[in-house]
Protein backbone atom coordinates (compact mmCIF):
# COMPACT_ATOMS: atom_id res chain seq x y z
CA UNK A 1 0.00 0.00 0.00
CA UNK A 2 1.29 3.42 -0.94
CA UNK A 3 1.92 5.74 2.00
CA UNK A 4 0.88 8.98 0.41
CA UNK A 5 0.68 12.25 2.32
CA UNK A 6 -1.46 14.68 0.38
CA UNK A 7 -2.90 18.06 1.15
CA UNK A 8 -6.68 18.39 1.20
CA UNK A 9 -6.88 20.29 -2.09
CA UNK A 10 -4.68 17.75 -3.88
CA UNK A 11 -6.69 14.83 -2.49
CA UNK A 12 -9.95 16.41 -3.61
CA UNK A 13 -8.52 17.08 -7.08
CA UNK A 14 -7.41 13.45 -7.44
CA UNK A 15 -10.81 12.25 -6.27
CA UNK A 16 -12.70 14.25 -8.85
CA UNK A 17 -10.25 13.37 -11.63
CA UNK A 18 -10.89 9.68 -11.06
CA UNK A 19 -14.69 9.81 -11.07
CA UNK A 20 -16.94 10.01 -14.10
CA UNK A 21 -20.72 10.56 -13.91
CA UNK A 22 -22.98 7.54 -14.09
CA UNK A 23 -25.03 6.81 -17.20
CA UNK A 24 -27.98 9.00 -18.12
CA UNK A 25 -31.64 8.13 -17.71
CA UNK A 26 -34.86 9.81 -18.80
CA UNK A 27 -37.21 10.72 -15.96
CA UNK A 28 -40.54 12.51 -15.70
CA UNK A 29 -40.12 16.27 -15.57
CA UNK A 30 -42.22 16.41 -12.39
CA UNK A 31 -39.59 14.24 -10.67
CA UNK A 32 -36.56 16.20 -11.91
CA UNK A 33 -36.09 18.76 -9.11
CA UNK A 34 -32.53 18.59 -7.82
CA UNK A 35 -31.33 16.23 -10.57
CA UNK A 36 -28.45 17.01 -12.92
CA UNK A 37 -29.06 17.48 -16.64
CA UNK A 38 -27.15 14.93 -18.72
CA UNK A 39 -27.15 17.05 -21.90
CA UNK A 40 -27.71 20.61 -23.03
CA UNK A 41 -31.43 21.34 -23.21
CA UNK A 42 -33.01 23.64 -25.81
CA UNK A 43 -36.63 24.71 -26.24
CA UNK A 44 -38.77 22.37 -28.33
CA UNK A 45 -41.52 24.96 -28.92
CA UNK A 46 -42.21 28.66 -28.68
CA UNK A 47 -43.79 29.80 -25.42
CA UNK A 48 -46.25 31.32 -25.66
CA UNK A 49 -47.05 29.59 -28.93
CA UNK A 50 -49.09 32.60 -30.13
CA UNK A 51 -49.33 36.30 -29.31
CA UNK A 52 -51.53 36.56 -26.19
CA UNK A 53 -53.00 39.21 -23.90
CA UNK A 54 -51.28 39.95 -20.59
CA UNK A 55 -54.48 41.35 -19.09
CA UNK A 56 -58.23 41.37 -19.30
CA UNK A 57 -58.99 44.21 -21.69
CA UNK A 58 -59.81 45.21 -25.26
CA UNK A 59 -57.71 44.54 -28.35
CA UNK A 60 -57.40 47.64 -30.50
CA UNK A 61 -55.51 49.26 -33.32
CA UNK A 62 -53.22 51.53 -31.28
CA UNK A 63 -53.23 54.50 -33.65
CA UNK A 64 -57.01 54.73 -33.32
CA UNK A 65 -56.81 55.43 -29.58
CA UNK A 66 -53.79 57.73 -29.67
CA UNK A 67 -55.88 60.73 -28.56
CA UNK A 68 -58.14 58.88 -26.12
CA UNK A 69 -58.77 60.51 -22.73
CA UNK A 70 -61.45 60.27 -20.07
CA UNK A 71 -62.79 63.63 -21.21
CA UNK A 72 -62.62 62.69 -24.88
CA UNK A 73 -62.97 58.89 -25.20
CA UNK A 74 -62.73 56.99 -28.48
CA UNK A 75 -65.86 55.04 -29.38
CA UNK A 76 -65.35 51.55 -30.88
CA UNK A 77 -67.79 48.82 -31.94
CA UNK A 78 -67.46 45.59 -29.93
CA UNK A 79 -67.15 42.55 -32.21
CA UNK A 80 -67.11 39.87 -29.52
CA UNK A 81 -64.86 38.28 -26.94
CA UNK A 82 -61.97 35.80 -26.82
CA UNK A 83 -60.72 33.67 -23.91
CA UNK A 84 -57.49 31.78 -23.24
CA UNK A 85 -57.35 28.52 -25.15
CA UNK A 86 -60.16 29.48 -27.49
CA UNK A 87 -59.89 28.88 -31.24
CA UNK A 88 -62.13 31.70 -32.39
CA UNK A 89 -60.69 34.80 -34.03
CA UNK A 90 -61.92 38.20 -35.14
CA UNK A 91 -60.63 40.69 -37.67
CA UNK A 92 -60.08 43.98 -35.88
CA UNK A 93 -60.58 46.79 -38.38
CA UNK A 94 -60.71 50.57 -37.89
CA UNK A 95 -63.53 51.47 -35.57
CA UNK A 96 -63.78 48.04 -33.92
CA UNK A 97 -62.43 46.19 -30.87
CA UNK A 98 -62.55 42.72 -29.28
CA UNK A 99 -62.86 41.87 -25.60
CA UNK A 100 -59.84 39.66 -24.64
CA UNK A 101 -59.25 37.83 -21.37
CA UNK A 102 -55.80 37.16 -19.92
CA UNK A 103 -54.03 34.56 -22.04
CA UNK A 104 -56.35 34.94 -25.03
CA UNK A 105 -54.88 35.14 -28.51
CA UNK A 106 -54.50 38.64 -29.95
CA UNK A 107 -57.11 38.92 -32.67
CA UNK A 108 -56.01 39.53 -36.23
CA UNK A 109 -55.41 43.20 -36.98
CA UNK A 110 -54.95 44.36 -33.36
CA UNK A 111 -51.57 45.55 -32.09
CA UNK A 112 -52.39 46.63 -28.52
CA UNK A 113 -54.60 45.81 -25.53
CA UNK A 114 -56.28 48.50 -23.44
CA UNK A 115 -56.71 47.43 -19.81
CA UNK A 116 -60.39 47.08 -18.88
CA UNK A 117 -60.15 49.76 -16.18
CA UNK A 118 -59.65 52.35 -18.92
CA UNK A 119 -62.71 51.31 -20.92
CA UNK A 120 -66.44 52.00 -20.39
CA UNK A 121 -69.09 49.70 -21.86
CA UNK A 122 -71.90 51.35 -23.76
CA UNK A 123 -74.18 48.62 -25.11
CA UNK A 124 -72.57 47.13 -28.23
CA UNK A 125 -69.86 49.78 -28.11
CA UNK A 126 -66.98 50.65 -25.79
CA UNK A 127 -65.49 53.98 -24.83
CA UNK A 128 -61.68 53.91 -24.63
CA UNK A 129 -60.39 56.54 -22.21
CA UNK A 130 -56.62 56.06 -22.42
CA UNK A 131 -53.99 55.61 -25.10
CA UNK A 132 -52.42 52.14 -25.38
CA UNK A 133 -49.30 52.11 -27.52
CA UNK A 134 -48.20 49.40 -29.97
CA UNK A 135 -47.44 46.13 -28.18
CA UNK A 136 -48.98 47.28 -24.91
CA UNK A 137 -50.15 44.37 -22.70
CA UNK A 138 -49.19 41.76 -25.31
CA UNK A 139 -47.05 38.68 -24.67
CA UNK A 140 -45.47 38.02 -28.02
CA UNK A 141 -45.00 34.50 -29.36
CA UNK A 142 -41.74 33.05 -28.02
CA UNK A 143 -41.21 35.93 -25.58
CA UNK A 144 -40.87 33.55 -22.59
CA UNK A 145 -38.81 31.01 -24.48
CA UNK A 146 -38.21 30.72 -28.21
CA UNK A 147 -37.93 27.52 -30.23
CA UNK A 148 -34.35 26.12 -30.03
CA UNK A 149 -33.42 28.66 -27.36
CA UNK A 150 -30.78 27.39 -24.91
CA UNK A 151 -32.30 26.63 -21.50
CA UNK A 152 -29.94 24.52 -19.41
CA UNK A 153 -26.36 23.30 -19.72
CA UNK A 154 -25.31 19.71 -19.12
CA UNK A 155 -24.13 19.10 -15.53
CA UNK A 156 -26.33 21.87 -14.17
CA UNK A 157 -28.97 21.25 -11.52
CA UNK A 158 -32.68 21.39 -12.32
CA UNK A 159 -34.48 23.71 -9.92
CA UNK A 160 -38.28 23.98 -9.59
CA UNK A 161 -38.20 27.18 -11.66
CA UNK A 162 -36.12 25.55 -14.39
CA UNK A 163 -38.46 22.55 -14.40
CA UNK A 164 -41.36 24.92 -15.02
CA UNK A 165 -39.42 26.58 -17.84
CA UNK A 166 -38.69 23.18 -19.38
CA UNK A 167 -42.40 22.36 -19.25
CA UNK A 168 -43.18 25.61 -21.04
CA UNK A 169 -40.50 24.72 -23.58
CA UNK A 170 -42.21 21.45 -24.47
CA UNK A 171 -40.56 18.85 -22.22
CA UNK A 172 -42.37 16.12 -20.30
CA UNK A 173 -39.28 13.99 -19.64
CA UNK A 174 -35.64 15.04 -19.29
CA UNK A 175 -32.27 13.24 -19.51
CA UNK A 176 -30.45 13.31 -16.17
CA UNK A 177 -27.46 11.50 -14.70
CA UNK A 178 -28.38 8.60 -12.48
CA UNK A 179 -27.93 9.14 -8.77
CA UNK A 180 -25.68 6.48 -7.23
CA UNK A 181 -26.76 3.68 -4.96
CA UNK A 182 -24.24 3.98 -2.12
CA UNK A 183 -23.14 1.06 0.00
CA UNK A 184 -22.22 1.98 3.59
CA UNK A 185 -20.31 -0.54 5.71
CA UNK A 186 -19.67 -0.03 9.41
CA UNK A 187 -16.91 -2.21 10.87
CA UNK A 188 -16.35 -3.21 14.47
CA UNK A 189 -17.25 -6.09 16.80
CA UNK A 190 -18.83 -3.54 19.11
CA UNK A 191 -21.31 -2.21 16.56
CA UNK A 192 -24.99 -2.97 17.01
CA UNK A 193 -27.62 -2.34 14.36
CA UNK A 194 -30.06 0.37 15.51
CA UNK A 195 -33.26 -1.26 16.71
CA UNK A 196 -31.60 -4.38 18.09
CA UNK A 197 -30.92 -4.86 21.82
CA UNK A 198 -27.70 -3.17 22.91
CA UNK A 199 -25.13 -5.74 24.02
CA UNK A 200 -22.72 -5.24 26.89
CA UNK A 201 -19.84 -3.14 25.59
CA UNK A 202 -21.71 -2.48 22.37
CA UNK A 203 -22.54 0.81 20.67
CA UNK A 204 -25.15 1.54 18.09
CA UNK A 205 -23.82 2.05 14.57
CA UNK A 206 -24.68 5.76 14.42
CA UNK A 207 -22.02 6.66 11.86
CA UNK A 208 -23.66 4.71 9.06
CA UNK A 209 -27.00 6.36 9.84
CA UNK A 210 -25.45 9.83 9.67
CA UNK A 211 -23.76 9.01 6.36
CA UNK A 212 -26.97 7.55 4.97
CA UNK A 213 -28.82 10.72 5.96
CA UNK A 214 -26.41 12.91 4.03
CA UNK A 215 -26.69 10.60 1.01
CA UNK A 216 -30.48 10.77 1.14
CA UNK A 217 -30.30 14.56 1.36
CA UNK A 218 -28.78 14.46 -2.12
CA UNK A 219 -31.31 11.91 -3.44
CA UNK A 220 -28.93 8.94 -3.29
CA UNK A 221 -30.19 5.51 -2.28
CA UNK A 222 -28.21 3.54 0.30
CA UNK A 223 -27.56 -0.03 1.36
CA UNK A 224 -26.26 -0.52 4.90
CA UNK A 225 -24.22 -3.33 6.41
CA UNK A 226 -22.15 -4.05 9.53
CA UNK A 227 -19.03 -6.23 9.51
CA UNK A 228 -17.05 -7.54 12.46
CA UNK A 229 -13.37 -6.89 13.06
CA UNK A 230 -12.17 -9.91 11.14
CA UNK A 231 -10.68 -10.25 7.70
CA UNK A 232 -13.19 -12.74 6.28
CA UNK A 233 -16.26 -10.81 7.37
CA UNK A 234 -14.94 -7.53 5.96
CA UNK A 235 -13.85 -9.24 2.72
CA UNK A 236 -17.22 -10.90 2.13
CA UNK A 237 -19.21 -7.79 3.02
CA UNK A 238 -17.14 -5.57 0.73
CA UNK A 239 -17.33 -8.01 -2.14
CA UNK A 240 -21.09 -8.32 -1.80
CA UNK A 241 -21.63 -4.56 -1.44
CA UNK A 242 -19.52 -3.59 -4.44
CA UNK A 243 -21.60 -5.93 -6.58
CA UNK A 244 -24.87 -4.26 -5.58
CA UNK A 245 -23.96 -0.55 -5.52
CA UNK A 246 -22.33 2.23 -7.52
CA UNK A 247 -20.00 3.41 -4.73
CA UNK A 248 -19.00 2.25 -1.25
CA UNK A 249 -18.27 4.07 2.01
CA UNK A 250 -16.51 2.21 4.81
CA UNK A 251 -16.68 3.42 8.40
CA UNK A 252 -13.97 2.22 10.79
CA UNK A 253 -10.80 0.16 10.46
CA UNK A 254 -9.15 2.96 8.54
CA UNK A 255 -5.92 3.48 10.51
CA UNK A 256 -2.90 1.26 11.21
CA UNK A 257 -3.84 -0.75 14.31
CA UNK A 258 -3.95 -4.52 14.36
CA UNK A 259 -7.72 -4.45 13.89
CA UNK A 260 -7.65 -1.80 11.17
CA UNK A 261 -8.04 -4.17 8.25
CA UNK A 262 -9.92 -2.15 5.64
CA UNK A 263 -6.99 -1.14 3.42
CA UNK A 264 -5.55 -4.67 3.57
CA UNK A 265 -8.82 -6.24 2.50
CA UNK A 266 -9.30 -3.75 -0.31
CA UNK A 267 -5.79 -4.47 -1.56
CA UNK A 268 -6.57 -8.19 -1.56
CA UNK A 269 -9.74 -7.50 -3.54
CA UNK A 270 -7.64 -5.61 -6.11
CA UNK A 271 -8.64 -2.02 -5.58
CA UNK A 272 -6.67 0.77 -7.26
CA UNK A 273 -5.65 2.99 -4.39
CA UNK A 274 -5.45 6.68 -5.25
CA UNK A 275 -4.56 7.86 -1.73
CA UNK A 276 -4.88 6.90 1.92
CA UNK A 277 -4.33 9.54 4.61
CA UNK A 278 -4.22 13.24 3.90
CA UNK A 279 -3.03 16.28 5.77
CA UNK A 280 -6.26 17.38 7.41
CA UNK A 281 -7.78 17.08 10.84
CA UNK A 282 -10.11 15.63 11.80
CA UNK A 283 -10.41 12.90 9.17
CA UNK A 284 -6.76 12.35 8.20
CA UNK A 285 -7.24 8.57 7.73
CA UNK A 286 -9.60 9.07 4.77
CA UNK A 287 -8.74 7.01 1.71
CA UNK A 288 -10.01 6.72 -1.84
CA UNK A 289 -9.63 4.25 -4.67
CA UNK A 290 -11.48 2.25 -7.29
CA UNK A 291 -12.70 -1.34 -7.00
CA UNK A 292 -14.24 -2.83 -10.11
CA UNK A 293 -14.13 0.75 -11.44
CA UNK A 294 -16.42 1.89 -8.63
CA UNK A 295 -15.37 4.56 -6.09
CA UNK A 296 -14.58 3.31 -2.59
CA UNK A 297 -14.00 5.73 0.29
CA UNK A 298 -12.31 4.68 3.54
CA UNK A 299 -13.49 6.70 6.55
CA UNK A 300 -12.40 6.67 10.19
CA UNK A 301 -14.64 5.23 12.87
CA UNK A 302 -14.58 8.23 15.21
CA UNK A 303 -17.76 10.26 14.61
CA UNK A 304 -16.00 13.61 14.12
CA UNK A 305 -13.37 12.21 11.75
CA UNK A 306 -15.88 9.98 10.01
CA UNK A 307 -18.22 12.78 9.05
CA UNK A 308 -15.47 15.26 8.18
CA UNK A 309 -13.79 12.78 5.84
CA UNK A 310 -17.14 12.18 4.21
CA UNK A 311 -17.98 15.87 3.81
CA UNK A 312 -14.58 16.94 2.45
CA UNK A 313 -13.77 13.99 0.17
CA UNK A 314 -16.51 11.37 -0.18
CA UNK A 315 -19.48 13.71 -0.67
CA UNK A 316 -17.83 15.68 -3.50
CA UNK A 317 -16.91 12.36 -5.11
CA UNK A 318 -20.46 11.04 -4.87
CA UNK A 319 -21.88 14.29 -6.23
CA UNK A 320 -19.45 14.08 -9.16
CA UNK A 321 -20.81 10.58 -9.76
CA UNK A 322 -24.28 12.19 -9.95
CA UNK A 323 -23.03 14.67 -12.57
CA UNK A 324 -22.65 17.82 -10.44
CA UNK A 325 -20.35 20.35 -12.10
CA UNK A 326 -19.17 21.90 -8.81
CA UNK A 327 -19.55 19.14 -6.23
CA UNK A 328 -19.26 19.79 -2.52
CA UNK A 329 -20.95 21.71 0.25
CA UNK A 330 -22.20 25.22 -0.56
CA UNK A 331 -20.11 28.09 0.85
CA UNK A 332 -20.92 31.53 2.19
CA UNK A 333 -19.03 34.35 3.89
CA UNK A 334 -19.20 34.59 7.68
CA UNK A 335 -17.53 36.51 10.48
CA UNK A 336 -15.47 34.56 13.01
CA UNK A 337 -16.68 34.91 16.61
CA UNK A 338 -13.41 33.94 18.33
CA UNK A 339 -9.77 33.25 17.54
CA UNK A 340 -9.09 29.89 15.89
CA UNK A 341 -5.74 28.13 16.21
CA UNK A 342 -4.45 25.27 14.08
CA UNK A 343 -1.37 23.46 12.82
CA UNK A 344 0.58 24.98 9.93
CA UNK A 345 1.40 21.65 8.27
CA UNK A 346 -2.17 20.55 7.55
CA UNK A 347 -5.72 21.86 7.08
CA UNK A 348 -7.65 22.24 10.32
CA UNK A 349 -11.43 21.92 10.12
CA UNK A 350 -13.92 23.07 12.76
CA UNK A 351 -17.59 22.27 13.22
CA UNK A 352 -19.59 25.30 14.28
CA UNK A 353 -22.89 27.11 14.50
CA UNK A 354 -23.89 30.12 12.41
CA UNK A 355 -25.77 32.90 14.15
CA UNK A 356 -27.58 35.57 12.15
CA UNK A 357 -27.50 38.85 14.02
CA UNK A 358 -28.47 42.24 12.65
CA UNK A 359 -27.93 43.13 9.02
CA UNK A 360 -24.32 42.01 8.76
CA UNK A 361 -22.66 38.71 7.91
CA UNK A 362 -23.62 35.62 9.91
CA UNK A 363 -21.26 34.86 12.81
CA UNK A 364 -19.47 31.50 13.00
CA UNK A 365 -19.12 30.07 16.51
CA UNK A 366 -16.78 27.05 16.53
CA UNK A 367 -17.74 23.89 18.40
CA UNK A 368 -14.35 22.29 17.97
CA UNK A 369 -12.49 19.88 15.75
CA UNK A 370 -13.17 16.65 17.63
CA UNK A 371 -16.76 17.34 18.58
CA UNK A 372 -18.89 14.60 20.18
CA UNK A 373 -22.03 13.32 18.46
CA UNK A 374 -24.24 15.68 20.47
CA UNK A 375 -22.32 18.71 19.19
CA UNK A 376 -22.01 17.42 15.63
CA UNK A 377 -25.80 17.16 15.53
CA UNK A 378 -26.01 20.89 16.33
CA UNK A 379 -23.44 22.02 13.75
CA UNK A 380 -24.68 24.14 10.87
CA UNK A 381 -21.36 25.00 9.20
CA UNK A 382 -17.66 24.13 8.92
CA UNK A 383 -14.74 26.56 9.00
CA UNK A 384 -11.13 25.79 8.09
CA UNK A 385 -7.61 27.03 8.61
CA UNK A 386 -5.81 26.17 5.41
CA UNK A 387 -2.46 24.47 5.35
CA UNK A 388 0.34 26.97 5.95
CA UNK A 389 -1.69 29.11 8.37
CA UNK A 390 -1.58 28.81 12.15
CA UNK A 391 -4.52 30.90 13.27
CA UNK A 392 -7.44 33.11 12.33
CA UNK A 393 -8.35 36.15 14.39
CA UNK A 394 -11.76 36.91 15.81
CA UNK A 395 -13.88 39.13 13.55
CA UNK A 396 -12.09 37.87 10.42
CA UNK A 397 -14.33 37.31 7.38
CA UNK A 398 -13.96 33.70 6.23
CA UNK A 399 -15.56 31.16 3.90
CA UNK A 400 -17.63 28.53 5.66
CA UNK A 401 -19.26 25.39 4.31
CA UNK A 402 -22.97 25.08 4.99
CA UNK A 403 -24.34 21.89 6.52
CA UNK A 404 -27.96 23.10 6.51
Amino acid sequence: MKKMSLGLEEALRLTLENIQPLAAENIALADSEGRIAASDLHALVDSPAIDTSRKDGFAVISREVAQATAANPVRLRLLGSMAAGGNNDFQVTPGTTVRVLTGARIPTGADSVVSEEFVQLAGSEVLVEKFSGPGRNIRWRGSDVALHEYILQANQQITPGVAGLLAAAGYSTVPVFKNPVVGIIGTGDELVEPGRPLTEGGVYASNIITLAGFCHKYQMQTRLAIAGDNYKDIYNTLQLMVGKTDAVLTSGGAWTGERDLMAQVLAELGWQEVFHRIRMGPGKAVGFGLLDRKPVFILSGGPSSNLMGYLQIALPGLLALSGHANPGLPRIKARLAVDLKGEPDWTDLFYGILEHAGDGLPVFNPIGKHAPVTDIAKATAIASITEGQEHLKADAVIDVQLLR
